[in-house]
């Protein structure tokens, strides 16, 4: 099992994370969405595709751009359609 915390919160949990280049892709039904606001950012990587942000945001604070996904990936990368991975230096990943 994969978590994800931000702020003390648990945001994304989920036993079907994608591993790839060492991020933990976690599909969209295991993120608590309520938590996520989708930024303008965008970067490309050239075997993936274009990647597409969210800020992490509760009442009190915002984390710009912390989690990142490939709405449309690249064929090599098909399997991590939609799904979320994280800054480690932006939220806290245990790994049990």
């Amino acid at each position: 099992m994969v978590k994800v915390f931000w702020n003390d919160k648990e945001i994304a949990r989920s036993d079907e994370t994608k591993v790839v280049e060492g991020n933990h892709y976690f599909p969209p039904e295991s993120v608590k969405m309520e938590y996520f606001e989708k930024s303008d950012h965008h970067t490309t990587c050239p075997w993936k595709g274009e990647a597409s942000y969210y800020h992490l945001k509760d009442k009190a604070q915002k984390t710009n751009n912390a989690a990142w996904y490939y709405p449309e990936p690249k064929k090599e990368a098909a399997k991590i359609k939609d799904h979320i991975a994280f800054y480690t230096s932006k939220v806290d990943i245990q790994e049990d």
